[in-house]
Parts: C-alpha cells; structure tokens; sequence
C-alpha cells in the first residue's frame, strides 16, 4: 500500500460534481463502483461516498506509480483515497470528473465473492446482507430520504416552539391497551420466582423480585409521558423507538419502529387536525426540494406515481368528515368491499382508500370514531358513542396519521378506563394530571417507517429501517 499524500481537505462527492469545483485540487474519500480500463493507459474509477446518487469519475493513468501493483487490484467494493483535480467531463450526462494525481487502496474488496455484483438483486436477498444493502443505489437514497423526513420533522416542530421530550423505552404502563407488549425482566426465565398459589402450589411470577419490582415492557407510544410535559410546558414532542410484539408478518408491520407524537396544551381536534395537515405538507415538500436525485430516481424505478402523488397532497386541502358520515358513503358506494361496512367497525384499508382514491381523490380526515373500537384515553363526545379521534387518511396506504383530543375530565376518564378493563389506580400518577390544573389538550403519532415507505412508494416497509426487526428477524 502506498504512503498516503500530503493532508487536503477532503470533500464529498456530491461537491465534486457541482461545476463551481472545477480546477480544484481535492480529496476524495469512498468505494468503487465499478472500474473500466483502457488499452491506451488508465482506468475510469466510479467513486460513491453516499452523499448523493451519482458517482463522481476518476481518471486513473498507467504512470500513477502503484497502478499495475495496486489500481488495477482493486475490486467493486473497494476503498480508496484520491487525490487529484476537478476537471470539465467530456462525457456524455457528467459535468465533472477527477484526474487522479494520486491513488490510496484503503481496503482492498474481490469483485468475484463481492454480494453486491451490478446484475440486479432482490430486495429479499438484499435484507440477507443487510450490512452491505446502504451501498446499493436504492438503500442509499433511502437513508438519504430517510435523514430528511428526520431533519423536517424536527424542524417543523421546533419552528413551532415544541419542545423534544425524551420518553421511556422501559414503561409499566400500556399506552394502548391492546397487551401486545415485549417483557423486560432479569428474572431466571427458566425457574422464575412464583407466588404462593392455592393450597400450596405454585402461582404467578412474583415479579416483586424483579430489577424494577414490578412487571415491565418495552413501550408501544411515549404518549402517556409526553402529556405530563404538555401540561407543564405546553407544546411537546416526542421522537423515539416503539415497540409492538404483535405476531403480523406482513409488509406493513415491524415489531421496532420510530414513532413521532406531538402533544399540545390548550387544544382541541380541530387544532390536532390543523397541525396533523400542516405536519405532513411539510415533510413532503421538504423532501421533493432537498432530494430531488434520490426522488426522480424512485419514480423512475419503484414507483413512477410517487411525485405526482406527494404534490397532489401538499396542494390539496384535506377533507374533514366524521366517521358517521364515511360510513354513510361507503354503504351508498355500491362497492364490493371484502369487509362489509356497518357503523362501529373500524374502517380497513380498503375503505380509507376508496375514500382517497375514488370518493374524493385527495387526502380526508375522519373524525368522531366509536368510542368501542378507540382508545380509553380519548375525549368522550356528547353522544356518549364517539370519542374526538381523528385519523388523517392518504391515497394508496389509507391511514397515516393517528390522533385525538385527550380526555381532560377526571371522572369521565375513571369510567372509560374501567370500561376498558384498565386499573385507575396503576394509572395514578395519569388521573393526578386531570387533579391539578387540567386543560383541554390533544395530540397524535406518526410512524416514521410508514412514512417513508409512503414517500419512496418502496413496497416493503423492512426495507425502510436500516436493521429491520420482525417476527423470526432480529440479524446484525
């Protein structure tokens, strides 16, 4: 290997290929995607860093000292450093290209047992190696994507005044009540400790003994924790993993995820809803301004109606109409749904899309849900059959966005726990909030998986998350 050259700043790719670089001398740092050589003396060299979907050309010549012992060894996947000027590419579809004053082999990779060969591979053996997958051109600008609906959510918020509350990972409470929660214990799982049951016998796991004294989970939402801070500093949000064990191998579910859950004081639905649009509008523009290579290229080569489908939703005005009245045009729809529609069943993707796509052809948000199929937390409606939920519904998934208007009233939000089954008491340090100093407030939660599932139009939402997580599935 070659000594290395004299220090330079060291550029990204991305700034080698704007023209402003020309006559510059740089340095270049990332891995071979292909290398063609010449009889007539050098070699072109596809270099990516992964700051952007193109490579930048490096024209490498035979009078570079280590070319034949050391260039000419270097497979696709390859580290190297180079060293050179940015000059005008006289080829076609390149404004720019490299010439080579010098060439460091970092890491030397064998194109022959290399996974990632240029024939095309499936996304179900891509998720085999998911540690080589970010270098495809597809996973790259997934992750490039995927750092900008980040960046945005966090902006949007953060414009706003919100605050970014970190929530426990590790929680005694049931958010949603549906029980699909992983344990997190350091008990002996082969001889746990057990109560004294009937007549001597053995009974259940005594989880007094355990690291928190109590039985513990991984947590399904941040919710719950994030309306302690709305109620003491107003407007809130959270952005962090959740956890589901529910058994769904399906191309929408994980059992990790990232979840955003704003939660804001002082506010009722319509206010949730407003701020549910403008949340989504954001993310979606921001995206087609700061990715355009990495969106072409996923309509071109995923899903050629992603961007029309995203600027259709940043330039429409969502729909609002209640639950009530989305049953009443599904059932005069005269459509052959596979789940029947009667009032008190919760909408499947089926109607949330016939919605969208056919009723109205833009994003709708339905309100005012049946309080059976809804969470204990939500504010119970006059009608004593609806709670103030909502969920912001968009063409080609249905349901994106899920929120609510919180119960605020102490006794109210006793007897809809008790409906549900729920402790009061478990959730004592809940009911304090509506004990002192309560206020109207609401919230709701975005997956941020879906989300960019949504955006790449990618089929697949394992292919979304870097290291997906999934029954039967925890590799790397």
């Amino acid at each position: 290997m070659t000594t290395k050259v004299e220090e330079l700043k060291k550029i990204r790719v991305k700034e080698a290929l704007d023209k402003d670089s020309i006559g510059k001398k740089i340095k270049l740092c990332g891995w071979v995607r292909t290398r063609r050589d010449s009889k007539g003396g050098f070699s072109f060299i596809e270099l990516n860093d992964g700051s952007c979907m193109k490579s930048v050309q490096v024209l490498a010549e035979a009078a570079l000292p280590n070319y034949e012992s050391e260039i000419l060894k270097t497979g696709i996947g390859s580290s190297i450093e180079v060293v050179g000027e940015v000059i005008e590419s006289p080829g076609k579809g390149q404004t720019t290209e490299v010439k080579a004053e010098s060439v460091v082999v970092v890491g030397y990779s064998d194109s022959a047992t290399y996974p990632l060969q240029k024939k095309a591979t499936s996304m179900e053996f891509l998720r085999s190696i998911a540690h080589l997958r970010p270098r495809t051109n597809t996973f790259g600008a997934i992750a490039r994507v995927r750092n900008e609906v980040s960046r945005s959510i966090h902006n949007f918020f953060q414009s706003r005044g919100f605050l970014y509350v970190h929530t426990p990972i590790i929680t005694a409470s049931d958010c949603e009540g549906a029980g699909q929660m992983f344990n997190v214990t350091c008990l002996d799982l082969k001889n746990p400790p057990r109560k004294e049951g009937e007549n001597g016998t053995k009974g259940d796991i005594d989880f007094e003994q355990d690291f928190f004294g109590r039985a513990t989970h991984l947590t399904v939402s941040g919710q719950l924790e994030a309306e302690i801070y709305a109620t003491a500093l107003s407007n809130v949000y959270t952005f962090g993993p959740t956890f589901r064990a529910e058994n769904s191998n399906t191309s929408r579910h994980l059992a990790e995820f990232w979840m955003i859950e704003p939660e804001m004081a002082f506010c009722d639905l319509e206010g949730d809803m407003e701020c549910a649009e403008s949340f989504l509008k954001t993310i979606f523009t921001d995206v087609m301004t700061n990715c355009g290579q990495d969106m072409d290229f996923f309509n071109q080569w995923i899903d050629k109606t992603v961007l029309e489908t995203l600027k259709h939703i940043v330039d429409s005005d969502f729909v609002r109409i209640s639950y009530t009245e989305a049953v009443d045009i599904l059932l005069k729809s005269g459509q052959n749904f596979e789940f029947p529609v009667s009032w008190g069943i919760d909408l499947q993707s089926e109607h949330e899309r016939y919605l969208t796509e056919t009723k109205f052809k833009k994003p709708v948000i339905v309100y005012d849900y049946p309080k059976d199929i809804k969470a204990f937390y939500m504010r119970l409606n006059d009608d004593g059959k609806t709670v103030r939920a909502m969920d912001v519904l968009v063409p080609k998934v249905g349901e994106i966005i899920g929120g609510s208007q919180r119960e605020e009233r102490l006794d109210v939000l006793i007897e809809r726990m008790k409906a549900c089954d729920l402790d009061p008491e478990e959730y004592w340090w809940y009911l304090d909030l509506r004990r002192f100093g309560t206020v109207p407030h609401a919230g709701f939660g975005l997956g941020l998986e879906r989300t960019v599932q949504f955006v790449t139009g990618m089929g697949n939402i394992r292919d979304v998350i870097p290291f997906p997580r999934a029954p039967k599935s925890a590799d790397f």
